[in-house]
């Protein structure tokens, strides 16, 4: 049975300006720039606050005696005098500080466009040019070509319908291989780095030695197995010492280097933080804080709407349609408002919680802090001070870095002071540097030497931060 009841019931929703405001402090300076010029583009009645004052003509102006009424819109929130002064709005009148920070994009080839350049010198035919071609263009940034013959062959016949025996696909495979960087093409590791000795003069005893280890004895080379490779090989220690550094000179991602020059690692700044006599200052990237304004036509055309009386239907769709942009555009304004003023307190709540770190640049000075640290403190929810510190960047003297990176746990010392696990990992990595390569420091050495500086850190934290810092284990660190 169907019954109708009334119910009363709170809930809290996000309004579109507040899901707006959330989107735009995600953003980092360049999407932020890009965000900007699409609503600029998107939306006429907003303007970027930097175009000279067009001259107005008469005969432009609208002649349309007809009128509507227009009681219902309020208007007076577009008519406040928020206009730029004119000295403003002319280039030669910014100041230093006023100017927008250039970005170098780098330029290049990829690494497919160097190898494919380098086609027309290898001996080939128009087929097998094609299949060279293919062949290049399954080899992956790093260099190496992951697929077998047979996968190969299937794909250049159905997908390019060039048929290929076994014999020929092997002969072009290895003239692609000849090409530059060398150890291109390669299937594996061990067949990269051998491909890069075969390409240097073998008139040399430790080029001989070093291909022998690699073609015959590469587990105990990866294992590090030192003393049977010198009985296998009937060599001393520092004719092994000399091989082994050779290889190690050799790189194991041939595309690497060529693959990255066509990515722009340029990364700009969303804060710029400066010490001067032992004050820190820091502020929004310039960039960071484009002029925007709403634009006086529409507002004028509004609050001419406002005085006619036209009760036309296009013209009332004209006042909607003038009212809605004029709203995206206040809305937009505020929000990029909100956002600086959420960056601001934000950055400026971190930079006091770490102020020891900004004044002196010691990563031992880094306190713990973790985002609900900073969200009490702002008096913000812990998402927000997330999307602000997952993508955001400080310049800084001590190098740009992602405010993410400040973030830490925290553990007790002997002392009973909390301390930064920055700091221990610090320490750990200065450990590992110095330790005798020749008898490298296990994690359970590690753990006591610790233990003895003041950090009782057990064994497992001590192999989880080392991991963390990229080192392998002890076994592997050795060397001759």
């Amino acid at each position: 049975m169907l019954k109708q009841q009334l119910q009363i019931k709170l809930s809290q929703k996000l309004s579109p300006q507040q899901i707006q405001l959330m989107k735009l402090i995600q953003l980092s300076t360049q999407e932020l720039e890009q965000k900007i010029e699409a609503e600029l583009g998107e939306n006429p009645a907003l303007e970027s606050g930097l175009e000279l004052p067009e001259l107005s003509n008469p005969e432009d102006d609208y002649e349309d005696h007809n009128t509507i009424e227009a009681n219902e819109i309020d208007v007076d929130q577009y008519l406040s005098d928020d206009e730029i002064p004119s000295y403003r709005l002319y280039s030669n009148n910014f100041t230093n500080e006023d100017e927008n920070r250039i970005v170098p994009v780098s330029g290049g080839i990829s690494f497919h466009q160097y190898l494919l350049q380098q086609v027309g010198n290898l001996i080939l035919n128009d087929h097998e040019m094609q299949v060279a071609e293919f062949i290049i263009g399954s080899i992956d940034d790093s260099g190496y070509l992951r697929r077998t013959n047979e996968e190969l062959l299937d794909d250049l016949a159905f997908t390019q319908n060039l048929f290929v025996n076994p014999e020929e696909l092997k002969k072009i495979i290895q003239a692609v291989q000849s090409l530059d960087p060398p150890g291109v093409g390669a299937r594996s590791l061990q067949d990269c780095l051998i491909l890069q000795l075969k390409k240097k003069r073998n008139d040399r005893p430790e080029i001989e030695h070093a291909i022998t280890i690699l073609e015959q004895e590469f587990d105990h080379f990866s294992h590090k197995h030192y003393i049977k490779l010198q009985d296998r090989l009937g060599i001393n220690e520092e004719q092994l010492k000399t091989a082994i550094n050779l290889i190690s000179k050799l790189n194991p991602k041939p595309g690497g280097p060529l693959s990255s020059t066509i990515q722009n690692t340029h990364v700009v700044p969303d804060f710029i933080l400066t010490v001067e006599e032992g004050k820190i200052n820091v502020e929004l990237n310039r960039r960071n804080a484009p002029q925007l304004k709403i634009s006086n036509q529409y507002k004028e055309m509004l609050s001419g709407y406002q005085e006619s009386n036209i009760k036309s239907k296009s013209q009332q769709e004209a006042v909607q349609f003038i009212k809605h942009k004029l709203d995206a555009a206040q809305w937009f304004i505020d929000a990029i408002q909100q956002r600086h003023h959420t960056l601001n307190i934000t950055i400026n709540a971190i930079i006091e919680h770490q102020k020891e770190y900004f004044l002196t640049g010691d990563e031992q000075h880094l306190k713990p802090m973790i985002l609900k640290d900073i969200a009490d403190k702002v008096s913000m929810d812990i998402s927000t001070i997330s999307r602000v510190a997952n993508s955001k960047y400080i310049e800084t003297p001590y190098g740009v870095k992602l405010l993410k990176s400040y973030f830490s746990e925290g553990m007790k010392n002997e002392e009973g002071n909390d301390v930064s696990t920055i700091e221990i990992k610090k320490i750990l990595e200065q450990l590992i540097k110095a330790e005798n390569k020749k008898k490298p420091l296990t994690d359970d050495t590690l753990s006591k030497l610790l233990k003895e500086k003041g950090y009782p850190v057990a064994r497992r934290t001590v192999a989880k931060y080392r991991e963390q810092l990229d080192f392998p284990v002890a076994r592997l660190r050795k060397e001759l």
